[in-house]
């Protein structure tokens, strides 16, 4: 069953050739698909790792592949490809429309945070 904002069939065969192969010595990487939409659920939400649902893996796998591929230029490679094909249109998306969404959320400090007198 595929979740809200996880990778399609399409998505997944695009990106997986861009992705390091095997894992550390004398151990098998977890799959990259399910790392990969646990990364991306976390980042959609906003959720601490610690709630990650559980059928994306152990959170601190999901945090520590996304440090390993932030390092090694994974995540470099995967926008690339990504920002290349759809500027190309080949992702079939010709007709689709795109839009960004900013969040001006404004969290105001307390006052002695900002040094003001106590």
């Amino acid at each position: 069953m595929v979740h809200r904002g996880e990778l399609t069939d399409q998505q997944w065969e695009q990106i997986k050739p861009l992705l390091p192969q095997g894992g550390r010595q004398g151990g098998q990487w977890r799959d990259h698909r399910q790392v990969i939409n646990g990364i991306v659920w976390q980042a959609r939400t906003g959720a601490p790792w610690r709630d990650v649902p559980d059928r994306y893996g152990p959170w601190k796998t999901l945090h520590e592949r996304l440090r390993r591929w932030s390092a090694d230029g994974t995540w470099e490679r995967i926008f690339e490809h990504v920002k290349t094909t759809v500027q190309a249109g080949e992702d079939g998306l010709d007709d689709a429309v795109y839009e960004v969404a900013v969040d001006s959320t404004v969290t105001r400090a307390h006052q002695h945070a900002a040094g003001a007198r106590k």
